[in-house]
């Protein structure tokens, strides 16, 4: 794990913003087309607004989630409603965007369509994940009803979590899948998830602190 720790808020947003448009388009020079990662929640809102703003062949990134709520997209607690109010805007507005939540009646019956339709965008080019107080990533919650099966190594590419932290049932990718990325960026703010992070790189069992699933080949970026 690489960790960056900032002197405040702001500086880290747009130097974390800088640094993923620069392995976007390292991986664009690469690549005909390359696959963009991001989580939901408050935290990454001025990343996408300096990443909004940023010269590059958005055409040719497809965007997508780490997670969502199982919510229609004009809920407030819809994480597609805030990619597309702070990312996909200005520039970005050309990438692709591929949805998580399709309408249906529940998320275990979207699971194999949705599981093809993010196969072709694999592996992940680049990847920023969000954490929370209790060492969750994505919707790999501890205690959560399909952690262990998200955890394993030949998980689906995505599954239907439900956990007692979480108010509606989520659609996450998997820890292969996140694991898997070329590039990996874990933000996060505050003393408290600090703690958390030391905590869970002490734990070392993504049972418990499922954040470890991608603590060893992450960037941490880390702000008061």
């Amino acid at each position: 794990m690489k960790f960056k720790e900032y002197p405040d808020r702001d500086m880290m947003m747009i130097d974390l913003a800088n640094a993923l448009a620069g392995e976007l388009n390292q991986a664009l020079s690469g690549h005909d087309a390359v696959s963009f990662a991001v989580p939901g929640g408050t935290t990454p809102g001025p990343v996408f607004d300096t990443l909004a703003a940023v010269d590059l062949d958005w055409d040719r990134v497809t965007v997508m989630l780490t997670d969502e709520r199982w919510v229609p997209e004009d809920s407030k607690r819809s994480n597609t409603k805030l990619v597309k109010e702070r990312l996909l805007t200005d520039k970005a507005a050309a990438a692709q965007f591929l949805p998580f939540y399709t309408g249906e009646n529940s998320a275990d019956d979207a699971m194999a369509d949705l599981a093809d339709r993010v196969a072709p965008h694999l592996p992940l080019s680049v990847c920023l994940l969000g954490m929370g107080a209790d060492m969750h990533t994505a919707s790999l919650f501890p205690g959560a009803d399909r952690l262990g099966e998200a955890l394993a190594a030949d998980a689906p590419h995505v599954l239907p979590m439900r956990a007692d932290g979480a108010p509606e049932p989520r659609i996450t990718l998997t820890a292969p899948v996140l694991r898997g990325a070329m590039s990996l960026h874990v933000v996060i703010t505050g003393a408290e998830k600090r703690k958390a992070l030391e905590r869970a790189r002490e734990l070392d069992d993504p049972a418990q602190a499922p954040v470890c699933v991608v603590l060893k080949d992450a960037t941490v970026h880390w702000a008061e």
